[in-house]
């Protein structure tokens, strides 16, 4: 069965994006390891304003990626890509039983806390940025109740960013 990973950045204080959502404070320098993560990988998750977010940026995000957009409001049509509006469950339950590689949980967050209460993610990829933020969009929001995560590794770079790999325990 595919896996489910949630790779994203955040910041010693827990916040993914800015408080006014932005995210110009995520290292880019070097590599971290996503060229590795994008080939473990042929599909991509995303809520509806993290796709519209990545579209500003390039007119074909991750165009070698199945892409599915989960949204009640709008359709898209872009290639490669399908939107879920409905019965997320089912449908995530459906995608993760074909074949094919792992599953990248892009985001956002209202999308990552529907999947986690759902214990639909199966690894937590976080990149650790060494700086605070102190406002801004929380990583992690509406958890219902505890759930227990295994570190599986981290790495560590010259810049301070670590890089911290958990497994979800049990289902």
């Amino acid at each position: 069965m595919r896996k489910i990973i949630l790779n994203i950045a955040a910041s010693l204080d827990g916040f993914i994006e800015g408080p006014k959502g932005e995210f110009d404070w995520c290292f880019i320098d070097q590599d971290y390891g996503m060229s590795d993560f994008l080939n473990r990988i042929d599909t991509i998750f995303f809520g509806r304003k993290s796709y519209e977010l990545i579209l500003k940026m390039s007119k074909n995000p991750f165009p070698d990626k199945t892409k599915y957009v989960f949204s009640k409001t709008k359709k898209y049509a872009e290639d490669k890509t399908r939107t879920i509006d409905q019965d997320f469950k089912k449908e995530i339950d459906l995608i993760k039983n074909q074949a094919g590689k792992d599953i990248w949980l892009f985001g956002g967050t209202e999308l990552i806390t529907t999947l986690i209460n759902y214990r639909l993610v199966d690894e937590l990829h976080l990149a650790v940025h060494p700086l605070l933020l102190g406002l801004g969009k929380p990583l992690f929001k509406d958890i219902n109740g505890k759930i227990e995560f295994a570190l599986t590794d981290t790495k560590t770079y010259s810049t301070g960013l670590v890089q911290l790999f958990y497994e979800l325990i049990g289902k």
